[in-house]
């Protein structure tokens, strides 16, 4: 009988290498790198001319006329005043309700209210009065306005204190914040405050802040009564 017997194969030697250095890999699909004209000459550096936004108060001015008085229907008006505000909501104590940041909530949207009609006449574009209106809304214009009204007597205690209540509000960082900074968007939410702590309390002394502020009221209407003839419509 044969006997078989195993013998294991002779061990071999593999030798391998690691390739160190990334190719990129070849896209067919990338624009490739076109090699600059002999002829072409660099287009010389652009430059921008300087930009000098007016401020705020030269932006409320509006063309002095000779305003012709208007007869008014006193079912029409509120103590002598324009009712032309929506009719706020009756509330005795509304810094007992609402907190500041909800009063300048809608103390913005009735400082944009104003803005808007006083840019209504003489009538210009609609990118024309967006420009003015933004111009007046933002946070550095009314910064600005707010500082000229605190130079004189014309806030009582009261609207100073409120002016303060305001100016600790509460937000978020927002893209306006950051531009502004925080202490300018601070002093802004604070004008707004008052405005919607008036609207709440005190038309008339709202209308009073407004003027003094630099925003016309009746005078509006009554400059479009006297050039209604002859204003030519904007297209």
């Amino acid at each position: 009988m044969a006997i078989l017997t195993w013998i294991p194969p002779s061990p071999v030697a593999v030798t391998a290498s690691w390739d160190t250095q990334q190719r990129p890999s070849y896209n067919p699909n990338a624009p490739r790198k076109l090699k600059p004209s002999p002829n072409l000459k660099p287009s010389p550096p652009i430059t921008l001319p300087t930009r000098t936004d007016p401020s705020v108060f030269d932006i409320l001015k509006r063309p002095s006329q000779e305003v012709t008085p208007v007869k008014v229907d006193l079912d029409d008006t509120y103590l002598g005043y324009e009712r032309w505000l929506p009719t706020p909501p009756k509330v005795e104590k509304p810094r007992s309700v609402f907190n500041a940041a909800t009063l300048a909530y809608i103390g913005d949207c009735i400082y944009e209210l104003y803005a808007r009609r006083h840019f209504l006449y003489p009538p210009l574009s609609i990118e024309e009065y967006n420009d003015r209106v933004t111009s007046v809304v933002r946070c550095e214009a009314q910064d600005a306005l707010l500082k000229e009204l605190l130079n004189d007597s014309f806030l009582s205690n009261t609207e100073r204190d409120v002016l303060r209540w305001g100016k600790n509000i509460n937000s978020a960082k927002t893209r306006t914040k950051k531009r502004a900074g925080a202490a300018v968007y601070n002093r802004a939410s604070s004008l707004e405050t008052l405005i919607g702590y008036l609207y709440l309390t005190n038309v008339n002394r709202l209308e009073k802040l407004m003027v003094r502020l630099g925003f016309s009221t009746g005078a509006s209407a009554e400059m479009i009564l006297k050039e209604i003839n002859g204003a030519k419509p904007v297209q």
